[in-house]
């Protein structure tokens, strides 16, 4: 019975992904702080940072495929994020916009690859089961609640400036709290109220934004890898052969469905902090032609 990270097995995860992630090394040594899927994040940010590297050294006015396929990324993301903040706020913008875009949807996809959070330590009795003591080696980072949370409060630090450097604190509460169609007396107090209720709500939203955006991404990868594991597990105990075959073949429609999973988390997150971006960075141009009208 194995029970120490010094003989690993390759086996499936059984239907028993932990929502944590496990520790790689000794909490008391220097790389204590490494968990499976720390170690996955600096895989994909190696990945990323080295095809950008690869990309980028030695740009040519005909460019070379590595060039040319970045370029067209880049590009692309970048026209998408301009028609949703505006031309100025995607210079400042769309280096968090991108770079999130990128390194989730490459961590999603990651975590499809052949060994990941199937490879790994814990009790067994045979070459194709694994107990509940399973830990993987190497784990999605957005699979993990910390990574996922991290990514949603370092897009709400940018936002935070963008909003500040665009409108400044004032403009800020003007814009949330402030009333709306310039009407007065009675009816103007009676709006006032009513749009400084909404600006309570709208902080209150405000607030909740990383916790919704971080939620959302965990829950869906960490749903898929349950779903690939489920499959996974449904012909165990039929005897060798068909385990085997079923831990192939069973899953193997999913992997698809992941795959969109995957691509469409990372569009969610990134439009969603667009969004946010657009609504707070806008200015209320028509409130100001009414009062130089007037």
């Amino acid at each position: 019975m194995l029970s120490s990270f010094s003989q690993p097995t390759f086996s499936p995860l059984l239907a028993n992904v932990h929502s944590h992630a496990s520790e790689l090394f000794e909490k008391e040594s220097f790389l204590g702080f490494i968990t499976n899927s720390t170690l996955v994040a600096l895989c994909v940010l190696g990945v990323v940072m080295w095809f950008a590297r690869k990309a980028t050294k030695n740009m040519t006015l005909v460019p070379h495929k590595a060039q040319n396929t970045f370029e067209f990324i880049i590009e692309f993301l970048y026209g998408q994020v301009e028609g949703i903040v505006g031309a100025k706020q995607a210079k400042l913008a769309f280096p968090l916009l991108g770079t999130l875009f990128i390194y989730i949807l490459v961590s999603n996809w990651f975590g499809l690859l052949p060994g990941v959070g199937t490879i790994g330590w814990g009790e067994s009795t045979g070459p194709l089961s694994i107990k509940a003591a399973h830990d993987p080696l190497l784990r999605p980072p957005t699979a993990d609640l910390n990574a996922t949370i991290g990514l949603s409060i370092s897009a709400f630090l940018v936002w935070f400036f963008l909003t500040i450097k665009e409108v400044g604190v004032w403009g800020f509460i003007v814009h949330t709290f402030g009333p709306k169609g310039g009407l007065k007396g009675i009816m103007g107090i009676a709006v006032a109220a009513v749009f400084l209720f909404v600006g309570v709500i709208e902080i209150v939203s405000i607030v909740i934004r990383p916790v919704t955006l971080s939620i959302r991404l965990f829950g869906n990868i960490f749903a898929g890898e349950n779903v690939l594991h489920t499959m996974s597990d449904l012909l165990a105990g039929q005897g060798p052969v068909m385990s085997f075959l079923g831990s192939v073949a069973l899953p193997l429609p999913f992997y698809f469905m992941e795959l969109l999973v995957g691509l469409l988390q990372a569009i969610v997150f990134t439009l969603l902090c667009s969004v946010y971006i657009q609504l707070s960075t806008t200015h209320d141009d028509h409130g100001h032609e009414e009062d130089g009208h007037h």
